[in-house]
Parts: C-alpha cells; structure tokens; sequence
C-alpha cells in the first residue's frame, strides 16, 4: 500500500488537497478519475521513512484504544475522537503521527487505510481489527475489544519483567564474582609459589586463565561481542531459525512452558480476530503469526490449507502437536455447539492464569543455574588455591 499526496482544481474551480492510499499509480489514477480534477499534481509519499515514525509500544496501543473506545462510547465522532487522541499524545512523534491519521479521516480515508499508511509503525493486528469493526459498524466495540486484548498484553510482559528481575540481579552477581575471584584474589597466590613449576596442573591453568583476565580483558569481550553478532547472525537463518523454534517447543520442562504462553496469546488473539467477523483463515494467519515462531508459522500453513478445504479447525490444530489436547478439545466443543467465539474467549482468561504460572515456573529454573554456576567457579578457585595453602603451611610448620 502507497500512500499519494495530490492537488487539483475541481470542476467549480475549487482547489483541493488530500492524501490517497493505493496499491500502485494506476490504482491511484482509478481512484482519482471519480473527482473530475484538472491541473492534478500528485506524487507519492514515503511515510516510513520520516524521522517523526515511531513504532508504538503495546503499552501505547493500550492507552490509545481505551482513549478511543470511551469516546467513541460516549458518542463523539470519529473524527473529534482522533483530535482529541493527536493531543493528548506525551511526545511530538506520537502526536504527529496521530495528527496525520486525523487529517486524513478527516479528508475522507477510512480509519483502517490511514493506520495502514504507516507501515511498522501500527500492528497489522490492529489494523485488521479495526477494519472489521468499521465493516460492521461496531467500531466502539472492536476499540473497547483491542484495549483489553493489549491491557492483557501489558500484564504478560510486566509479569515476565517482574519475574527476571531477581535472576538478572543474580546472574549480574554471579559474573562480577567470577571475575573478582579470578583478577584480585587468584593473583595472590601466585606468590606462594617459589618454583612456578612445581604448581599442581589444575592450579597452572587457573593461574593461567587469571593472567589473561587481568592482561588481557580486551581479547574476552571481543569474543563475546563476536559471539553475541554470530548467534544474531545464525538465528536470522530461516532453516536455522526454524529448528531453534521447533526445540524450543518440545525441549523437556521448558517446553510444556513456552507452550502455555503461546496458547494464552493464541487463544486470546484468535477470540478477538474470529468474534470481530474477520474470515477464519484470516484469523488464523494473524494469530499465528502474532506469536514470532517460525515452526508454528509453518505448521499453520498446512492448517490453513485443510481449514479451506473444510477440515474442522480441532483437528487440524490437533494434527499439529503444538497445543495440548485441552485446548483442542475446547475449540472442538465450541465447534460442535457452534459458539467457538464464546468458548475462546473463556479459555483465553484460562490460560492466561495458566500463563503466568508458567512464567514463574520458567524464571524459577534459571536460579538454581545460576547459582551452581558461580558454586562451580568457587569450587575451581579453591581447588587450584588449597594446594598452595597447604604448602604454606607446611613451611610454617618446618
């Protein structure tokens, strides 16, 4: 989608401005044929590339689909409502995209089709959503509908925030630990040798990786920065990518995890698509892809495929093994009784109890890792430090 910026002198002699959205020139021109203008001037705006764009955060979208919802309940227009919005925005980038969006509804666009001009800037889940609602008429609704499904969203990351508070402080500690072990207090020991040869195996190689902590720290932090952009670089391999998300899914105890906080998106993503009148298909296309797995991506094509040839949705999703069986048999009973609407959304607040559970269990794992960790790196440290103690004393002794 393209967004064309024109002027023209219509049959009255009236200049006008406005702001078109096409999927290219000639539809353009289709679109403009219908005004009659003369002495047109036109070219094509490339939005995304302003400085002014920002991508909104979930937190944003919240806030801005409640602001929408309880005006537009309350009555206000469309219109008023987005200048309302522009202004109430805390920084000059949200307010210009805003105020950009209010305009050109105001120039005639459809609310949807203005978001749309921004690519990556507005959810194509939004955007979708939105669109729906001014198919049916039921805009206030779809608004009140996004800013829960968001709000919820919002809960999930502060809860996945709050949780790695205490195991990022841990892991923190642990490194700066590790490090003064090996800088200031392994070097002193050294000393306790006179004859460096006669340093037990295990005690030279500690000793030889202090030395090159302390003199050369330089050549451990181009190693992990090396490390960090080698891992960034392989995971943007699709085939690659698509393994690493498949593990994640079936790896012992942390899968069944990751997979209750992929059935709380799911579900609560698929009740707001399918109960806003959007085509299944569609709905399951967005909702898959909201999640960000590539495994889960390619399994759905296959489900959308037999979904289009008239395979029930439960068994398609059961065919998959990516839920668990409740949940299948939840969309197979909101099948039967036809009012899977219904049924998912009961089972999205389900399982986004179930979600924050799983989130506490997943965190929960990383601490006693951390902590054997650093109980390892201690270990190591007096094992190489205590024969050089007890050659100490025994000189004392002597």
């Amino acid at each position: 989608m393209k967004s064309f910026s024109y002027t023209g002198t219509t049959p009255a002699g009236k200049q006008v401005k406005g702001t078109i959205n096409a999927e290219d020139e000639r539809d353009f021109m289709s679109q403009i044929s219908s005004k009659n203008l003369t002495n047109l001037k036109y070219q094509e705006k490339d939005i995304t590339s302003s400085k002014t764009i920002k991508k909104f955060s979930t937190k944003d979208l919240s806030f801005c689909c409640r602001q929408l919802a309880a005006m537009l309940t309350s009555g206000l227009t469309l219109v008023k409502a987005l200048d309302i919005l522009s202004k109430e925005q805390p920084t000059e980038q949200a307010k210009e995209v805003w105020q950009s969006v209010y305009e050109n509804v105001q120039k005639g666009e459809s609310f949807s089709s203005s978001l749309e001009m921004y690519n990556g800037v507005f959810p194509e889940f939004l955007i979708s959503m939105v669109n729906a609602g001014e198919t049916s008429g039921q805009l206030d609704v779809i608004m009140q509908r996004m800013s829960d499904h968001y709000q919820k969203e919002v809960k999930m990351n502060n809860t996945i925030k709050g949780a790695m508070t205490y195991p990022l402080i841990l892991g923190f500690l642990c490194i700066v630990v590790v490090i003064g072990m090996f800088t200031f207090i392994m070097p002193t020991f050294a000393g306790l040798y006179e004859d460096p040869e006669a340093m037990p195996a295990f005690t030279k190689v500690m000793m030889g990786f202090s030395d090159s902590l302390v003199h050369f720290w330089y050549i451990y932090i181009l190693v992990i920065v090396g490390i960090v952009f080698g891992v960034t670089y392989v995971m943007k391999i699709p085939s690659t990518r698509l393994k690493w998300d498949k593990f994640i899914l079936k790896a012992p105890t942390v899968g069944p995890l990751v997979v209750k906080i992929y059935t709380a998106r799911f579900a609560r993503t698929l009740s707001s698509l399918y109960s806003s009148g959007i085509p299944m298909v569609e709905c399951l296309h967005r909702s898959s892809a909201i999640l960000g797995n590539r495994y889960i991506d390619e399994c759905f094509e296959n489900v959308i495929d037999e979904v289009k040839q008239g395979e029930t949705l439960s068994a398609s999703i059961q065919r998959t093994e990516i839920f668990d069986s409740m949940f299948c048999s939840i969309i197979f009973v909101g099948e039967e009784a036809g009012a899977l609407d219904t049924i998912l959304t009961k089972s999205a607040e389900y399982y986004d109890e179930e979600a924050d559970s799983a989130v506490g269990r997943l965190v929960s794992l990383l601490e006693p890792v951390m902590i054997i960790v650093m109980g390892v790196a201690v270990c190591m440290l007096l094992l190489a430090v205590f024969p050089a103690l007890y050659g100490s004393f025994d000189s004392i002794a002597a």
